[in-house]
C-alpha cells in the first residue's frame, strides 16, 4: 500500500481501482459484517445479501416513470449505474415483521422475555444520498424521545457505505429536497464511481472514524486533482438532469392550509389505497402490533408488522373508521409527509427518491399534486380528463 494511504482520517480521499474493489468485501467480512446491497432479482434491482462484487448489478440500469419500471443493459460495466428500486434500507433497520417479546406462564403469573437482537452487524453497500437522508429521518422517529430498542441496536452496529448518483431517474427530485445527488454527511465511506476518462475506478471519501478504520485495509492510491474534478462533474451533471422537481417554499403551510382543496377529491378517483407508496417509501414508519397466543394458553408472542395510513382499519377506534374515504387517507399521507412531519420531527418526511411515483400502479405523482394545489383553482386541468 502506498505510503500515506494506509492511515486515513475523516475527510481524506483515495482511489480504489475496479480490480481492487473485491478488497472492500474482504475487509467488511473480515470484520464480521453482513454485507447487503443492490442485486438483480425478479426483474428489478433490489437489496439483498452480497457475497462479492459479482452479486452487484454489473452493467445494468433501470428506466422509471410514473407507474413504470424496467431493467436495461448499459453499454459499460458500471456497478452502480442505476437509480433506486422498490426496496429501501428500512427493511433491515425496521423489519416488516418482527417479534418484540414472548411471554410464558409461570404458575399464577407470567414472565416476559424481550426478543434478543443478536444478528451480525450490517454493512449497507450502495446507499444513495437521498437514502442516507431517509435513514437520518428514521433516526429521528425511532431514536427520539422514546427510542425503539431493536432499531437502536441494529442502527448502532450498521456501517453505511454511500454511493453518489451518476445519473438521475425520471422520477427523482432529490435536488428539490436538498438530499442529493452528492453525499454530504451521514456515511462511513462515500464512493463516487468514475467510468471515464481513464480506467474504471472509485473515488473514496472517509466519513467517520469507523470508515477510516475500514479504509486502512483497502489498497487505496492517492486521489489527484483530476479525480476530484471528475467526481464533481458527475454530481453536477446528475443534479442538472433531475426528472422531477418540487417547489418547497412554504410547503408545510401549503399542505395544512388546503385541507379542503378540490384536488384531494380528484386524486382520490385514481388512488387504489393499495399502500404501495408507503411500502416503497424509505421514511414511512407506520406499524401495528399483533398478539399470538398458544392454544394451551401457556405462552404468547407480540409481533410488529408494517401498516399503512392507506389501510381502512388503520387508526380504527372502537370499531369506527377514522378515515373512511380514500380521499381522506391520501390527504393524510401527503399532508403528513410534506407538512406536519415538520411539527413532529423537525424535518420533511420526503427525501425526493421518487419511489412512490414509480411504484404507484396508477402513476400518481406527488410533485404534480403539490403543483396543482399551489396553482389558483381552475388554472390546471385535472389529469386524464377527470373533472
Amino acid at each position: 500500500m502506498p505510503e500515506g494511504i494506509s492511515r486515513q482520517g475523516v475527510g481524506d480521499t483515495g482511489i480504489l481501482s475496479r480490480n481492487d474493489f473485491p478488497s472492500l468485501f474482504s475487509a467488511l467480512k473480515g470484520r464480521g459484517y453482513r454485507v447487503v446491497g443492490p442485486t438483480v432479482r425478479d426483474g428489478a434491482i433490489v437489496y439483498g445479501d452480497l457475497e462479492g462484487d459479482a452479486d452487484l448489478p454489473v452493467g445494468w440500469t433501470d428506466r422509471q416513470e410514473a407507474g413504470r419500471y424496467r431493467l436495461e443493459r448499459r453499454g459499460d460495466d458500471a456497478l452502480f449505474g442505476y437509480n433506486v428500486g422498490p426496496h429501501s434500507w428500512k427493511k433491515y433497520l425496521f423489519p416488516p415483521h418482527e417479534r418484540l417479546w414472548t411471554a410464558h406462564r409461570k404458575e399464577e403469573s407470567f414472565e416476559v422475555t424481550i426478543e434478543p437482537n443478536e444478528a451480525p452487524p450490517f454493512a449497507f453497500l450502495g446507499v444513495r444520498a437521498c437514502e442516507v437522508a431517509a435513514i437520518e429521518v428514521q433516526d429521528r422517529v425511532f431514536l427520539g424521545k422514546y427510542p425503539d430498542p431493536g432499531y437502536r441496536a441494529r442502527r448502532g452496529r450498521s456501517l453505511v457505505i454511500g454511493v453518489a448518483c451518476g445519473q438521475a431517474g425520471a422520477t427523482c427530485f432529490c435536488t428539490s429536497m436538498g438530499t442529493g445527488p452528492g453525499l454530504s454527511e451521514g456515511y462511513d465511506l462515500g464512493i463516487t464511481e468514475i467510468l471515464s476518462p481513464g480506467p474504471h475506478r472509485f473515488l473514496v471519501r472517509v466519513g467517520s472514524p469507523r470508515g477510516a478504520e475500514l479504509a486502512s485495509d483497502l489498497p487505496l492510491t492517492p486521489a489527484v486533482t483530476a479525480d476530484h474534478g471528475r467526481g464533481k462533474e458527475i454530481i453536477e451533471r446528475t443534479a442538472a438532469s433531475m426528472g422531477r422537481s418540487m417547489t418547497t417554499d412554504g410547503l408545510r403551510e401549503l399542505m395544512v392550509d388546503n385541507l379542503a382543496h378540490p384536488r384531494w377529491e380528484i386524486v382520490a378517483r385514481r388512488c387504489l389505497s393499495c399502500a404501495n407508496c408507503t411500502l416503497a417509501c424509505p421514511t414511512c414508519f407506520c406499524s401495528t402490533n399483533e398478539e399470538m397466543t398458544a392454544l394451551d394458553a401457556t405462552s404468547a408472542e407480540r409481533w410488529r408488522r408494517w401498516d399503512s395510513c392507506f389501510n381502512l382499519g388503520f387508526t380504527e377506534l372502537h370499531s369506527a373508521k377514522v378515515r373512511s374515504s380514500g380521499m381522506s387517507r391520501y390527504r393524510q399521507w401527503l399532508t403528513h409527509k410534506l407538512g406536519t412531519w415538520h411539527d413532529q420531527f423537525g424535518v420533511s418526511g420526503c427525501v425526493g427518491c421518487g419511489r412512490c411515483i414509480t411504484w404507484c400502479p396508477v402513476g400518481i405523482d406527488l410533485t404534480e399534486e403539490v403543483a396543482a394545489i399551489r396553482e389558483p383553482q381552475g388554472a390546471r386541468p385535472p389529469p386524464g380528463g377527470l373533472a
